[in-house]
């Protein structure tokens, strides 16, 4: 260690990340995302030294199994948005409803949770957000099993959908509040628990609907004989309910250091790093003078001066400040707002697309003479087969120098990889046999898998903490919005063409483009 280093005052140290404390050395050093002015200073200096625990501390058990039950949420989000497609087919034979109005059901529910919990974690905090959201989609998916008819069916995948809508937003936030910068990129990795709930609701609809459900073409369906896509329903709703009690009773999730932080309960925020240390084996140093004199310190350079603002809201009641945060200056502005037109944009296209991926496989291997449940279900299988390694190549990609996460989304959503998630929805129009569609939906699902863990990844990061809840409630919103657009567009376009497809591969290309557009790289970067 150099000795200039030893000479820097607390407040020089306050600005790279290290923890001063008198006659030691910096224990670590992170390099700020944002530069200054984005982000309130006396969070911005206690975050730091927030951040600087948690990279001394490292990558303990606490984070692991926080990337475990985090990864939960992932896992609904991937079962329960694609659950309505998985059960359409027989869904429709027995209630005979026109099949975009169930996904246009789910989607409104997904909007509203992902404005209602986005928002709401950074008012009243994570733990309560984190733990309900799964627990609403398991109760719902269990009722949905015993609907008696299609408005009940819709009704109940709505208010699921609330549950679910909130699981990125908030899990997101969630995990990044807690790994060390080093480990950041896990979030990225986080999707495989994504490609695992699509690789398992895919295992268990192919044996229940392909032998519980009426036969296909057949003129009356009786509930008697249609029992497969409720059985789905059932088993997936078990599941998710299994997986929020592991959440509430095995897992102990700490409140948000930087939330508490943020509501002046420094001695709390301290706690809480004491406890995780304490659970992973390792020392904490942090003091809660520390994070005191760190804010002191910060305010007083302030130019604005006067009685500062708390951070986060003190009550449970909604306000735009945390949205006017996401856009104080005109670098933050602009890259909330790519963030916003991305996620709309490919939610817009990969909603039109997956929402009728089976049906779409039904229907063209009709014309191949291969449609039965079995066949399209056992494709679904291997499409969620194929998605498994993208997440692993997207948590590889995004540490690579001159690529990072801004050059592996646009690879996976632009020019070059579709060039590839957009190439292989267009190729897909070629197919003249169902071996040839299947395979251009590999390309597909693969590529489509890393775009949208680099994108669940790079969100979080590129918002401050203390309105990371916010910005993933806008991002999920925009995303929910064109949800809903998709099957409204479904129901007046003509799904026997190939029009839905080229709108996809059109848009998702487009998006690649946006992307290099972002003003901010994470790679390297500690969020704040």
């Amino acid at each position: 260690m150099s000795a200039d280093m030893h000479q820097k005052s607390p407040s020089d140290l306050e600005k790279k990340g290290e923890i001063y404390t008198p006659g030691d050395t910096p224990v670590s050093s992170t390099v700020d995302l944002f530069e200054d002015g984005s982000v309130d200073p006396v969070y911005q200096a206690k975050a730091h030294l927030i951040n600087s625990a948690l990279q001394e501390m490292g990558m303990g058990k606490y984070q692991w199994w926080l990337f475990a039950v985090a990864g939960f949420g992932w896992f609904a989000d991937s079962v329960w948005p694609l659950l309505g497609g998985l059960i359409l087919s027989p869904a429709v034979q027995e209630f005979h409803f026109n099949g975009p109005f169930l996904s246009l059901a789910q989607n409104v529910g997904l909007l509203v949770g992902a404005v209602f919990w986005g928002f709401g974690c950074d008012i009243w905090g994570r733990r309560w957000s984190f733990n309900i959201t799964l627990f609403l989609a398991g109760v719902f998916g269990l009722a949905a099993g015993g609907s008696p008819n299609f408005i009940t069916l819709a009704s109940l995948l709505a208010v699921l959908g609330l549950g679910v809508g909130g699981n990125l937003p908030v899990d997101s936030a969630v995990f990044l509040d807690f790994v060390p910068g080093t480990h950041q990129y896990l979030l990225t990795i986080l999707s495989i628990w994504w490609s695992i709930g699509q690789l398992v609701a895919d295992l268990v609809a192919w044996p229940l609907i392909a032998n519980f459900s009426c036969a296909q073409g057949a003129t009356t369906c009786l509930r008697a004989d249609n029992m497969g896509w409720r059985y789905l329903l059932f088993t997936l709703g078990g599941m998710t309910l299994s997986l929020w009690a592991i959440r509430v009773f095995v897992f102990p999730l700490e409140e948000s250091p930087r939330f508490l932080v943020g509501r002046g309960r420094d001695e709390d925020a301290v706690a809480v790093i004491q406890r995780i240390a304490k659970f992973n084996g390792r020392e904490c140093r942090l003091t809660v003078d520390q994070l005191r004199a760190a804010g002191e310190a910060a305010d007083m350079k302030d130019s604005e001066g006067g009685r500062r603002q708390k951070i986060f809201s003190e009550s449970s009641e909604l306000s735009v400040k945390h949205v006017r945060a996401l856009f104080a200056t005109r670098k933050l502005a602009w890259s909330t707002s790519l963030l916003i037109a991305l996620w709309g944009i490919i939610g817009l296209a990969s909603t039109l697309y997956n929402s009728f991926l089976p049906y779409l496989l039904a229907s063209r291997g009709a014309q191949f003479g291969d449609s039965s449940y079995y066949i399209t279900y056992r494709n679904q299988v291997i499409l969620g087969v194929i998605g498994v390694p993208g997440a692993f190549l997207a948590g590889w990609a995004v540490e690579q120098p001159y690529i990072g996460r801004k050059g592996t989304l646009a690879l996976s959503a632009g020019e070059y990889s579709i060039g590839l998630t957009g190439v292989f929805l267009f190729a897909s129009t070629t197919a003249r046999s169902s071996n040839a569609l299947l395979g251009w939906n590999c390309g597909y699902v693969f590529f489509s898998n890393i775009m949208y863990g680099v994108l669940y990844a790079v969100s979080p990061e590129l918002f401050p903490a203390k309105d990371r809840g916010t910005g993933n409630g806008l991002t999920a919103t925009a995303t929910r919005v064109f949800g809903i657009i998709a099957p409204v567009i479904a129901l007046y376009a003509n799904l026997q063409t190939a029009v839905p497809v080229y709108v996809s591969g059109a848009l998702i290309i487009g998006s690649g483009a946006l992307a290099l557009l972002l003003p901010y790289e994470p790679r390297g970067k500690a969020s704040i």
